[in-house]
C-alpha cells in the first residue's frame, strides 16, 4: 500500500494551456502563429541578428561530429560504428539537417520526425536505398515540421505530451505526428513547454523601438529633401465644409496630393487657377542623434545572446583582449547549443534506433554517444607552454596520445605507426653529415670519417664489433 502510495502522481505542471496552444509569453504579439512572424521578421530582417544567427551557424558547420562506444567491447565498437554509418547515409546531409534543428535557435523550439529505412543497397525506393546491404534498419532522414505550421500539441490529463498536430502548406490538411516519432529541440525548459522559448526574446523590445526609430529617420530624410509640402485652396472655397459632399471630395483629392509628394524622376504637379503649393524648409538640425541611439539597441540586441563582441569593432572601442574574453564566452554559448542537440540524440534517436534493430545489438555494454568537437581552435602557444611546463615538472610524461592530440591541435599530419627512429640516430638520414673533428682537432676515423672525407669501407662480416661500429657510422638500424 505503501508503494502504490509513492509511484502516484498528484499534482499538475501548472500549464497555461488551452485547446493545444500556450499562453505562457505574456506578450499578445509574441505568442503563437504571431509570435512566430515576429521572429522571423527579427532574423530574416534586422542586419545585426542576422549576422549573429549566421555566425552562430557557421561556426556550428565546421565543428566535428563523432559517436564514442559505450564501453570497451567490441559490440560497442560496432554499434558506435553502425551510428556513424546512419549519419553519413541520409537523405539529407549531417550538415543541412543541424542546419534545420538549429532553427530552434530562433523560435524556441524545432520538432524533427524520424523516417527509417533498410539498409539494402543502392535502391529508387528511398526507404530501402543505402549505402550498405546488412538490411538493417537505419534513418532514412529527419525532417522539421516547420513552427509555422503547427496547429495544437496534443496532451493527455497528467500533462504528458503525446502528438504534435499540424496544418502544412500547401494542402493544409490537419496531421497528428505521435510524440515518439519526433525529437524536439529546445533551448530551455519550463514547465514542460514544448515551445521552449528564442534567444531573441529579451532583444525584442529593443528590436521593436530600433525599428521604429529607423522608419521614422527614413521618413525624416525623405522630408527634409523634399521639404514640407502645403496646399492652400483658392479664397472663398471652404474644404472643410463636411456637409458638402464637393468639398469632401476637394478636401480628400488635395490630402492625396500633399501626402504623396516624392522626390523622384516623376515628380511635378498640374495645379488649377487658385490652388497654392508651397515646400516648407526645415529649420535647423534635430535634437537627437539617431545614430546614436541605434547603435545603443544595436549593443544591447547582441548583448543578449553574448554577441556584443561583432560590435567592437565598429564603434572604434574594445582592446584585442577584451574581444578575447567575450568571444570565448560566445564559443561556450555555442557549446551548450551543441551539447542539448547531442543529449536529444543520445536520450531518445540513438536507443531507439538500435531497439529498431531488435537483438542485433543486444550486447552492448550501453548505447553510443553523440559527442561534438571544440567551437573555438586551440591557443597554440597557450598550449605548447603547458606542456612544456607539465612536462618539465614531470606532472605529464608525453607518449603517444599526448603526441597525437598535439597534431591534431595544431593541425599537423597523424603519426606514422610504422616509422621508428632508434635513439640517438638522425632524423633525417638523407642529409650530408660534415666529418667531425677529434680531440686533437684533426679529422679522426673514431668519428666514423677518413681523413678524406669518405665513409670508411665495410668490414669483413666474420669482425662483429667492426660491423656494428661500421653501421653505426653509416646511421643504419
Amino acid at each position: 500500500m505503501a508503494n502504490n502510495f509513492g509511484m502516484q502522481e498528484y499534482g499538475r505542471l501548472g500549464q497555461r494551456r488551452w485547446g493545444g496552444a500556450f499562453y505562457e509569453e505574456f506578450l499578445r504579439e509574441l505568442q503563437g502563429r504571431r509570435g512566430m512572424e515576429v521572429y522571423r521578421e527579427m532574423s530574416d530582417n534586422d542586419d545585426v541578428i542576422g549576422a549573429i544567427l549566421y555566425a552562430i551557424e557557421l561556426m556550428i558547420r565546421r565543428v566535428d561530429w563523432d559517436v564514442q562506444p559505450g564501453g570497451p567491447a567490441e559490440a560497442d565498437k560496432a554499434a558506435a560504428d553502425f551510428v556513424r554509418e546512419c549519419m553519413d547515409d541520409m537523405s539529407d546531409t549531417w550538415t543541412d539537417t543541424i542546419s534545420e534543428i538549429l532553427s530552434f535557435l530562433t523560435y524556441g523550439w524545432s520538432a524533427h520526425e524520424i523516417v527509417y529505412k533498410r539498409r539494402c543497397g543502392i535502391s529508387r525506393n528511398p526507404q530501402l536505398n543505402s549505402k550498405y546491404t546488412d538490411g538493417l534498419v537505419a534513418w532514412q532522414k529527419l525532417p522539421i515540421r516547420a513552427q509555422e505550421s503547427l496547429y495544437q500539441w496534443e496532451y493527455d490529463n497528467r500533462d504528458n505530451l503525446i502528438a504534435l498536430t499540424q496544418m502544412p502548406p500547401p494542402d493544409y490538411e490537419l496531421i497528428t505526428i505521435p510524440a515518439e516519432k519526433l525529437l524536439f529541440f529546445r533551448t530551455k525548459s519550463r514547465k514542460g513547454n514544448p515551445e521552449g522559448r528564442s534567444v531573441l526574446r529579451n532583444a525584442y523590445r529593443d528590436w521593436y523601438f530600433k525599428r521604429r526609430i529607423q522608419e521614422i529617420e527614413g521618413i525624416g530624410i525623405e522630408r527634409d529633401l523634399a521639404g514640407f509640402p502645403t496646399l492652400t485652396a483658392p479664397p472663398g472655397m471652404n474644404i472643410w465644409d463636411t456637409d458638402d459632399p464637393e468639398m469632401n471630395t476637394i478636401r480628400s483629392n488635395a490630402q492625396n496630393i500633399v501626402t504623396n509628394i516624392r522626390r523622384d524622376s516623376l515628380e511635378g504637379i498640374v495645379m488649377p487657377d487658385g490652388w497654392k503649393l508651397e515646400l516648407l524648409s526645415t529649420g535647423g538640425e534635430r535634437q537627437f542623434d539617431t545614430n546614436k541611439i541605434i547603435e545603443r539597441y544595436d549593443t544591447r540586441i547582441a548583448m543578449t545572446v553574448l554577441a556584443d563582441f561583432i560590435l567592437l569593432g565598429h564603434q572604434q572601442v574594445g582592446s584585442f583582449a577584451l574581444s578575447s574574453d567575450k568571444t570565448h564566452l560566445f564559443a561556450m554559448a555555442i557549446c551548450a547549443y551543441l551539447d542539448i542537440i547531442c543529449e536529444t540524440f543520445n536520450n531518445k534517436a540513438i536507443p531507439q534506433l538500435l531497439a529498431m534493430n531488435g537483438d542485433h545489438f543486444a550486447g552492448i555494454t550501453d548505447f553510443p554517444q553523440l559527442t561534438h568537437g571544440d567551437v573555438e581552435d586551440v591557443d597554440i602557444g597557450k598550449l605548447g607552454d603547458f606542456v612544456s611546463k607539465m612536462t618539465a615538472a614531470g606532472v605529464i610524461i608525453p607518449d603517444e596520445g599526448v603526441e597525437d592530440y598535439l597534431r591534431e591541435a595544431a593541425g599537423m599530419p597523424d603519426r606514422l605507426d610504422d616509422y621508428q627512429t632508434a635513439p640517438g640516430a638522425d632524423r633525417n638520414p638523407d642529409r650530408i653529415r660534415r666529418p667531425a673533428k677529434g680531440k686533437n682537432g684533426n679529422l679522426d676515423d673514431d668519428n666514423g670519417i677518413t681523413p678524406d672525407g669518405d665513409p670508411p669501407k665495410e668490414p669483413p662480416e666474420d669482425d662483429p664489433a667492426a660491423v656494428a661500429k661500421a653501421k653505426a657510422a653509416l646511421w643504419r638500424d
